[in-house]
């Protein structure tokens, strides 16, 4: 079992809180086991309460203008960035030799690894400080290659996908976790990012980390563990990406490897773009929805919708609208909670 919480975290996503590049804070502040959250920092929303800039519900978490303004208790230093390409740039690298002089543990999602950086590892050794760097790849002789162990598996499995990255796959596979524990189902989540592990996910691969031979076998082993360990009744598997998306094509590996029973859709109406790609439109959401039948011959059962952008008074009648248009059931599961969801499972 986990020892969670590790210890006490600030949060580090200067500038890109408002942005879908700070999802990974976003995913922090709405779960994390693995921490206690102590404050957010970017300098250009310092002064409010993170969940209300977030969801509109306070969670007492402040945004803090810099490292200096963070709580004395504080133990780690999380970077809640999720850049184009992972890239760290150097106002976020000052920041880590600032967090590591403090004495304040590292933990990176970024593929610029903190170990690859000489100074970041000098200053961390001189003090004391541990290093953790999410999207390092494990040696190869520590990989799975796909193996059909994935038949064995009799948990009902259950694939969030989505019609763009960053749209909330992740949020709503928590949701529909939460849910069905509500019921008296035995759930677990298996985690597909660097966020999900960063929140405490107990089964999971770092998708992009991987050498491509390798995706299908590390999903097939993490749900074969899961159901091993665990025997839940149902497996909720992250999706990543979207199956048509330019620089984010995501979700063929989880069809195929996980080979899950249902498929839900989560899709934020108002994106007529993917996202951080103008000039590349969304495809029809009928599109996808027939391109994911066509390839895994399961239904996607339901939609789950992202409210960005929409009047909190119209989001009944886009859910409504797309339900018509889809033939499919439809739900908001931050609105809605995640039971009308569990009716359709």
């Amino acid at each position: 079992m986990n020892n969670f919480p590790e210890g006490k975290a600030v949060i580090y996503c200067e500038e890109k809180f408002n942005s879908t590049n700070g999802k990974t804070a976003h995913g922090l502040l709405r779960r994390s086991h693995r921490y206690e959250i102590l404050a957010v920092i970017d300098s250009t929303n310092s002064g409010q309460d993170s969940g209300l800039l977030l969801s509109g519900q306070a969670n007492e978490v402040p945004i803090i203008a810099s490292i200096d303004a963070a709580p004395a208790e504080t133990t780690h230093f999380v970077i809640g960035l999720a850049p184009d390409g992972g890239k760290m740039d150097e106002t976020t690298r000052r920041a880590v030799l600032k967090a590591i002089e403090k004495g304040w543990d590292i933990d990176s999602g970024l593929h610029d690894f903190l170990q690859d950086d000489k100074e970041i590892v000098e200053m961390a050794k001189a003090n004391h400080v541990t290093l953790r760097d999410i999207r390092k790849p494990p040696h190869r002789s520590q990989l799975h290659f796909f193996s059909g162990a994935i038949e064995d598996v009799t948990s009902t499995t259950i694939a969030i996908l989505g019609t763009d990255s960053a749209v909330g796959k992740r949020t709503t596979a928590w949701l529909l976790v939460e849910g069905l524990k509500q019921l008296g189902m035995s759930c677990e989540l298996v985690g597909t990012g660097q966020t999900a592990w960063f929140q405490g996910a107990e089964y999971g691969v770092v998708m992009d980390a991987l050498v491509n031979d390798f995706v299908a076998g590390e999903l097939e082993h993490a749900l074969w563990s899961a159901w091993n360990e665990k025997n839940p009744d149902v497996i909720i598997v992250e999706g990543q990406g979207s199956l048509m998306n330019p620089a984010f094509p995501g979700g063929f590996e989880i069809l195929a490897a996980a080979r899950p029973d249902f498929v839900v859709l989560q899709h934020a109406p108002m994106r007529n773009e993917y996202d951080g790609f103008p000039g590349y439109p969304i495809h029809d959401i009928n599109k996808q929805i027939q391109a994911i039948e066509l390839i895994s011959e399961k239904p996607v059962i339901a939609i789950t919708v992202n409210h960005e952008n929409i009047a909190p008074k119209e989001i009944d009648t886009v859910c409504e609208q797309l339900a018509r248009k889809t033939q499919k059931a439809v739900s908001d599961l931050l609105v809605e909670g995640p039971l009308p969801l569990t009716h359709y499972l």
